[in-house]
């Protein structure tokens, strides 16, 4: 017996779209579920939680999400291919306002509350470190990192690796990476074309 669903277990599970080689824990929730598209060779994690309102979740290629991930929100949230999210990643494109002069959380009628909702763009071979929280509108460029335990409330520049609450640009990162993928795209091609 299997952790993961089965291909054929996922196509009936109602996706927007789901592709191929994708194993995801049974034991991860969805909500939401006709508004979320995974691509090809996509791994989730057991306790994951997506939960997602009119914008959609689009998850890309060759991307990993570790355990107890959440991303959550009203808006649209993308994770684009090569990406990893670590463990206890929290990813948010809707916050409530904390000011006192609206009250808040999802049992409380939309006309008392004042939620803040705003795409979430996570680019292509970014990773998030572990316990890290992503805020509403937050775009991570290409290559971009977030360490552990990090709060990243702004966007965050190509290939630059950034930590702390708030978090703050440390070093570049090598783009050695995209060489990489290059050669990684051509030994599938190798491969497809071997069958």
């Amino acid at each position: 017996m299997t952790s993961f669903y089965s291909q054929e277990e996922l196509v009936h599970l109602g996706f927007k779209s789901i592709g191929n080689n994708v194993l995801i824990s049974k034991k991860s929730s969805f909500y939401g579920i006709n508004k979320i598209c995974i691509g090809n060779n996509v791994r989730i994690d057991d306790f994951c939680i997506f939960s997602t309102g009119n914008g959609g979740i689009e998850i890309g290629n060759n991307v990993h999400v570790a355990a107890y991930v959440s991303i959550i929100g009203e808006s649209k949230i993308t994770i684009n291919d090569y990406s990893g999210i670590s463990s206890r990643v929290s990813i948010y494109s809707s916050n409530d306002d904390y000011s006192g002069e609206f009250m808040s959380n999802p049992t409380v009628p939309s006309k008392f509350t004042n939620v803040f909702s705003k795409d979430v763009l996570i680019s292509k071979h970014v990773l998030v470190g572990s316990g890290s929280i992503i805020l509403p509108g937050v775009t991570l460029h290409e290559g971009s990192v977030i360490g552990a335990l990090s709060l990243v409330n702004k966007d965050c520049e190509n290939f630059f690796i950034y930590k702390g609450n708030p978090a703050k640009k440390i070093v570049r990162r090598s783009k050695r990476l995209l060489e990489l993928e290059v050669q990684f795209l051509s030994s599938m091609q190798s491969i497809k074309s071997y069958k």
